[in-house]
């Protein structure tokens, strides 16, 4: 890889050579005196400021959707969620996770959910839970975002809506975990009920 150097002063231009020796050769650019440096070159590229997408998984079956193997330098996770349904009445559920635990206390905040002739509220515990969307036929969309605040601490934002009517649901609160978060679960807050329908995936950034 080759780097263009140019000096103010002198008007002329040499380069920064990284080769497969591991070595950095500064070829002379005016004031910029030439040399070879070497030496193990350390370090990523993608440890900040990257996004990743995560692999996008049909919310058809089982009670629980894992993601898993999140790097510890993520700062940011993002929930998507498209037409997804389960086949019960119990309300969304979305939990941190730690050593690929789901995270099940601690969780601050409340849930907002509005209806065309009511509202709903829900106070966090155990989860992140959308106060609306419990029915069989409701088709829910929408993202959560999980941001990391300071150290294991994670303050989260986030909404869906329903295509199949006209309601929707939103969530904001933190959580403190007891470690390096590395996973996110979407779940039912009884655990029981199945997914039968959509796709789920994620998004993580540095």
């Amino acid at each position: 890889m080759s780097i263009g150097l140019k000096s103010d002063s002198s008007g002329t231009s040499g380069s920064i050579v990284i080769n497969g020796s591991d070595k950095i050769v500064v070829t002379s650019a005016g004031n910029v005196t030439a040399g070879t440096f070497t030496g193990a070159l350390t370090g990523s590229l993608t440890a900040g400021g990257s996004v990743t997408s995560g692999v996008a998984v049909a919310s058809t079956s089982g009670t629980a959707i894992d993601f898993t193997g999140i790097p510890s330098w993520a700062k940011r996770i993002t929930v998507m969620l498209s037409n997804v349904s389960t086949n019960g009445v119990s309300l969304l559920r979305m939990q941190l996770g730690v050593g690929g635990v789901a995270t099940t206390t601690g969780y601050l905040g409340s849930s907002f959910a509005s209806a065309s002739a009511s509202v709903a509220n829900s106070t966090f515990s155990s989860g992140v839970d959308f106060a609306d969307g419990s029915l069989d036929a409701d088709r829910k969309h929408g993202n959560t975002v999980f941001t990391s605040v300071t150290g294991n601490t994670w303050s989260f934002t986030g909404m869906t809506h329903l295509s199949n009517t006209g309601r929707c649901s939103y969530v904001s609160g933190s959580v403190p975990l007891g470690g390096t978060l590395n996973m996110v679960r979407v779940t039912t807050v009884n655990g029981t009920d199945a997914f039968d329908l959509g796709t789920i995936n994620i998004m993580y950034e540095g």
